[in-house]
């Protein structure tokens, strides 16, 4: 087929659907026209959808949310669909704007922030590549910088990317101190070799067959135990840290446990201090385990994926002194700072601990173009293809600066004391804490709804029948449209260990509006019980 004929016969395949909306792109010098009534339309359906929704989330049953959900799937067609599919994602999506809407950390993003990732969506960079992204890459390289100075970090020596959250966060931290701490012990490099099977020879005699473990809180993310379970390690692995009642590990357990390690012939590779645990928000002893880290050559990292956001604070940063000692940490940008999903951003202390992440692929990131010139993010990352998430913290940071971040981190701390103090004072409600520790260190805490004594029960049948009506009442909220409230459990055995969270992550919400949260959470219970 000659040229002409082959152009000839591109054109008569794209007739039907050239100059229809679903075809422009966002892209070029006609880019942001194509875009504008189309934005257009998704914001006039996010406002009918929100509209219909009428509060923190659609009132309906799962079933029926589906149902609804499956027939407009199936009949929005053509133009119309990205209304109407706008429009049911809105009504069907639960909204952390709500002041009703407490269950995660799922945080309203800032305006401006949407409006950054907006232009990263239309423009489409990827980080993997300096030739896809080349503002974006120093755009990263320079938040970057940044960030490692929040941490306590000298931006000269750290090192980091963008990640999906805390999850892939912490995925990295671990394989990094797996390389590091038993490429060592081994003398093996551990990315290429794998892990050696425990009792194995190497040239550290014992030390190299030594069963790898990590420690970490019995309060910590369970994306720990995922982790290791990929890095080869399994998930047994990981030694469950004890807490006190606020969800901390505990140091004297922490010692002891690295002390069996040692004992047992373990090589302890990793410590992961957790700055946030997802229920109280508890902040480990950060300096502490960096003082026991250091003692057993052991790696720490630091989930901040939460507790990241206090640094943001005057009043709140001293809350994780130690965290500029960590090896490596973790922060997510998604929760207490504002922004849409993923924020995730991962740090080393010294770039040279990264040397096993580091990889060439020749179409990407050839060593001449590097030489040249032409930096590469490509080593950095899990990922290859990978959006341009710095861009709209970069903007938010350069619109609000930290200071006016942090005020929005301790309008929420505040709003969850006086929220605490209010569950305190009802004598249908309980809050979780010791007398006098019950007040939230973050912006999240735990309480339950108390039923009226059985009158001659058991004390675990009571408690029991507390588990049942408070994770009922939860539901009835959902199914009723009233609240979206968090459902967890305290650690250990048998009944009572139900409880309820809010996450306040809406500076603008008031207090009487969580005072009125709360009374729907006794109204709620007080139906279960009657029920």
């Amino acid at each position: 087929m000659t040229t002409e004929a082959l152009g000839a016969a591109v054109e008569e395949l794209l007739r039907p659907v050239i100059g229809t909306v679903g075809t422009a792109l966002s892209g070029g010098t006609g880019g942001a026209a194509a875009l504008e009534p189309l934005v257009r339309e998704v914001l006039g359906a996010l406002a009918e959808g929100a509209a219909r929704r009428g509060g923190p989330v659609a009132a309906a049953s799962p079933a029926d949310l589906a149902g609804g959900v499956a027939d407009t799937f199936g009949s929005a067609r053509g133009t119309e669909a990205l209304g109407r599919l706008t429009e049911l994602l809105a009504h069907g999506s639960a909204d952390p704007a709500d002041p009703a809407c407490a269950a995660h950390l799922h945080c309203p993003p800032l305006a401006v922030a949407v409006a950054a990732d907006l232009a990263v969506s239309a423009l489409n960079p990827s980080q993997d590549s300096w030739d896809q992204a080349p503002a974006a890459t120093v755009l990263e390289t320079l938040l970057l910088e940044e960030m490692a100075g929040l941490v306590g970090y000298d931006p000269a020596e750290a090192a980091g990317v963008l990640t999906s959250g805390g999850t892939e966060s912490n995925l990295m931290g671990l394989m990094l101190a797996r390389d590091r701490v038993l490429g060592a012990a081994t003398g093996r490099q551990i990315e290429l070799t794998g892990v050696p099977r425990a009792g194995a020879g190497g040239s550290l005699g014992s030390a190299a067959g030594a069963r790898p473990r990590i420690l970490a809180s019995a309060a910590a993310h369970f994306s720990v135990q995922r982790a290791a379970a990929l890095l080869g390690l399994g998930e047994d692995a990981v030694i469950p840290v004890a807490v006190d009642s606020q969800l901390r590990m505990k140091t004297g357990a922490l010692t002891a446990a690295l002390e069996r390690c040692v004992e047992r012939g373990q090589l302890p590779v990793a410590i992961v201090a957790t700055a946030g645990t997802t229920d109280t928000g508890a902040i480990d002893p950060l300096r502490e385990c960096a003082e026991l880290a250091a003692r057993y050559g052991t790696w720490l990292h630091v989930d901040a994926a939460y507790g990241g956001g206090a640094l943001l604070s005057d009043r709140l940063a001293p809350l994780l002194d130690g965290i500029e000692l960590a090896d490596s940490v973790s922060l997510d940008w998604h929760k207490l700072g504002w922004q849409p999903a993923a924020a995730g951003i991962f740090l080393v202390r010294k770039s040279e601990t990264y040397a096993s992440l580091a990889r060439r692929a020749v179409y990407l990131n050839p060593a001449d173009d590097e030489e040249a010139g032409y930096p590469s993010l490509l080593g950095l990352s899990l990922r290859t293809t990978r959006r341009a998430d710095a861009f709209k913290i970069a903007v938010t940071l350069r619109t609000l600066g930290r200071e006016g971040l942090g005020r929005l981190v301790d309008a929420c701390h505040e709003l969850a004391v006086a929220g605490a103090r209010a569950v305190a004072a009802h004598p249908r409600l309980e809050l979780h804490g010791e007398a006098g520790a019950g007040e939230p260190v973050l912006t999240a805490f735990l309480f339950r709804y108390v039923p009226a004594a059985s009158g001659g029960g058991s004390a675990d049948a009571d408690a029991a029948r507390a588990d049942e009506v408070n994770a009922a009442l939860r539901r009835r909220l959902l199914r009723e449209g009233g609240a979206v409230v968090g459902r967890t459990e305290l650690p250990g055995e048998g009944p009572g260990r139900v409880r309820l969270k809010l996450t306040l992550l809406n500076p603008h919400t008031t207090v009487r509006e969580v005072e009125r949260l709360l009374d729907a959470v006794v109204a709620a219970g007080t139906a279960e019980e009657g029920a």
